[in-house]
This record gives structure tokens, sequence and C-alpha cells, in this order.
């Protein structure tokens, strides 16, 4: 039993739907259940119809939403011929999911209505990714997760109920596996015991792909992405960035806690329980070798560089002088976790703390008013979090050149630096 995971730039045109038929071509007698994100760009367009919705601009979600839906009954018309009426028929009862809701006016939480809407782009793409492997001759189930993964309902950050979902995956996907030897299904998604849409967190869709992993036992999983491999920086910021062809479960729960993209926080503690191997393939080019991630130790790795941009700065002190106590420190964690805000950094010092975020201004706003109350409170906006993993002098000096260095913290594998453009005036 493998585990694949295709993401959403894996299945945004029709030739990159048609590249996931032929890359699952290559193993016709694997036992394969296949977890595949919303495409391109759906979930940020999802995203805009629920801001719109929750602000009162009704007319204006439904064109959004609009727009989405064309977007997949097109993908369906081109990709599809037999079975394009039932396909369309089931994209349709999808839409009515959201459509129904956003003709309402909102009267719950943001998150709740988020969740709602934007599941619905993992049940759109795998609904037509499914009905063309079919089509193809690549024989699958789809299977809606939401009857699966049996969540609470902390909306846009929910967590598994483990017990209860690891039954119904034994007790509803193994025996799939005895007709078929795919199972296709969605990532990010999840749902309450009250049948109510719940998300993962952005990125869940690895997360998700693990937990199926690991409750399967599978021999591996694979994360199919548009870079050849993990690499060392985000190619898109840096285009000297140079594939890391093995690391271990350890160094990339490193790199995802200080903001990697490539790996989805959450999702590698599941497979390192398991002992299960994560391959990370490039689906532009299958062959390549990737980077596999395992619990072997891994020597000389390059510096690996994490730029998080649009950060903000609380510096925060008590207001008479006094010491900044853990009763203080402890009511700010307190809305930390409220307002589903994780620093990317802290400091404390004897009459101050500092926090950096990321600039979520919503939540920000509401953090500042909440500290106000017992705290002088300033806010530093547009700076940048660089962190370098296994640095050198060498790459210290060039990241920070032309830079102001507001904050510092070191250990002997990790230096992070919260930065601004030097002020030349």
């Amino acid at each position: 039993m493998k585990v694949f995971k295709f993401g959403g730039a894996s299945v945004n045109s029709v030739e990159r739907i048609k590249n996931v038929a032929e890359i699952l071509r290559k193993f016709p007698d694997e036992k394969i259940l296949v977890v595949i994100s919303a495409m391109g760009k759906t979930t940020n367009a999802l995203e805009k119809a629920v801001n719109a919705f929750y602000e009162g601009g009704k007319n204006e979600a439904l064109l959004f939403f609009e727009k989405v839906k064309q977007e997949h009954l097109t993908a369906a018309k081109y990709l599809l011929v037999s079975q394009n009426l039932p396909c369309e028929e089931q994209l349709k009862n999808f839409f009515t999911e959201a459509e129904w809701l956003l003709h309402d006016k909102p009267v719950r939480d943001y998150d709740y209505y988020y969740d709602q809407v934007v599941s619905v782009g993992e049940l759109l793409s795998t609904a037509i990714v499914s009905a063309y492997l079919n089509e193809a001759g690549i024989a699958n189930k789809w299977v809606d997760v939401r009857d699966i993964f049996r969540t609470d309902d902390d909306f846009r950050d929910a967590n598994i109920d483990w017990e209860y979902t690891s039954s119904k995956v034994h007790g509803s996907i193994v025996p799939l596996f005895n007709d078929t030897n795919i199972v296709l299904t969605q990532g990010f998604i999840g749902a309450t015991d009250e049948n109510e849409s719940t998300t993962l967190g952005r990125e869940g869709s690895d997360y998700s792909a693990a937990v199926f992993a690991s409750m399967l036992d599978a021999e591996s999983q694979t994360i199919w992405k548009d870079v050849e491999s993990v690499m060392n920086a985000d190619p898109k910021q840096f285009p000297d960035a140079v594939p890391i062809p093995e690391l271990n479960y350890n160094e990339v729960i490193e790199m995802a806690y200080y903001g990697a993209q490539v790996i989805h926080p959450k999702t590698i503690k599941p497979l390192q329980n398991k002992n299960i191997p994560l391959y990370v393939k490039c689906f532009l080019n299958p062959s390549l070798p990737g980077t596999v991630i395992h619990n072997k130790p891994v020597h000389h790795l390059p510096p690996i560089i994490v730029l998080k941009e649009k950060q903000v700065m609380l510096e925060m002190s008590s207001t008479d002088f006094s010491f900044i106590g853990e009763h203080h420190v402890g009511h700010l964690f307190h809305w930390f976790e409220k307002l589903h805000l994780k620093p990317n950094m802290t400091q404390n010092g004897a009459i101050s703390f500092l926090c950096v975020l990321n600039d979520w201004p919503e939540k920000i706003d509401k953090l500042t008013a909440e500290a106000s109350s017992f705290l002088d409170v300033q806010v530093t906006k547009n700076l940048t979090l660089l962190t370098i993993r296994h640095f050198t002098r060498e790459i210290f000096e060039k990241m920070t050149t032309g830079k102001k260095i507001l904050l510092r913290q070191q250990t002997p594998e990790t230096i992070q630096l919260l930065m601004k453009e030097q002020d030349n005036n």
C-alpha cells in the first residue's frame, strides 16, 4: 500500500490532470490511496468569496463563486466524454452546498463559513480527476473524506479524532481495495459529528495523506510537487536554491517549524511514529530522484533558508516599569490561542515582551486592543523574518547586506533575524 498526494499545481489544468493519469499508469499493480488538493488557485478564489460574503457583499461573493463553477465545468467538459454528465451532476451538488450558504447572511464566526465554502474546492477537483481516470481506464473509487475524517469544531484548524477516524479508515477504506487498486479522496478537509465541514489548516493536504499513511501502515508516502525535490530555499525567492536528496524527520520538523513551505508542519509526526518514508517527487519529471525523508542521520546539509515577509513586531512593556510577569505572558498566549495566532519569534525581557507574527490585520488589531488594556504596545509592520539553519558567515553576510537587524536569536544550528530595509537618511 502506497499513499500519493497531488497538490493543486499538479491538477491546475487539463494537461496536468492527464499527467496524473500517466504517473499512476507507472504503478499498475500497486494499491494506492490518492489524496488530491483543490485545483490551482481555487482555494484563493473561494477565500475571496467568503470574504465578500462575510463583509455583506452577497452578489460579489456569488460572482467569485460563479467563476470557480465555470472553471470546473469547463475542465470537466474538455476532459470527459462518457463521464461528463454524471460528473457534472456531482459538481452541481457540491456547488449547491456552498451557494445556499452564500445566499444567506452571516450569523456565525468567519472561520465557520470559511470551512463550509473553501472545503468545496477539494470536492470539485477530486470529482473531476476521479471521473477522468475512470474514463481513461484507470479504475478508482471516489470517497468523500468528510465521511472518514471526524474532527472537532475548531474551524480552520480542526483536530482529528484519531480513534473514530481510524475505525472508519479500516471499516470503509480498506475494504474498497478488494475491488480496486486506487482509492481517491480529498486532502485538507474533514467533518464534525454534526456533518459540518472543517479544514485542517492551510496546506493540510500533506497532513491528510500522512494520517492515511499512518492508519493504513503504508509502505511509503509520496508528495508530488512542481519542484524537483525539497530545496534549501524557496526557488521562487531564491533562483540559486539547490536540491536536497536526503533528509531525516527531525530536520524536516525543524524546517517546518520555522516556516518552510515544502512540507506541512503536522505531516511528519504520523510518518515518523510508524517509520514510514516520505518521498517528495516532481510531477513534471517523475524520473528525477526527488527527496527521501527517513529516520536515519543525514550529514553535510547546505544552509537552509526560510524568508518570511510581511511580518509584524509587537513590543509590549509594563505601564509602570514593573517586571513582565508570568500572568502577563500567560494572558497573551491565551489570546494567541484564541485568535489562532502562532508567534514566529518571541523574546522576553525584564519589563518587555516582543513577539513577531504574520500580518493578519483583523487578528493583529484584536490582539493589540486586548494587550493595550494592561500593557503599553508598539506595533511595527512590513518587516522580514530570516531563518538560516546550518548557517555560515558567508550566507549570513549575503542575506543581511543593506538590512537593519531589529532582533536576533541564535543556537549552534540556527540563526533567526528580524530585519527591515536600512534607513539611509
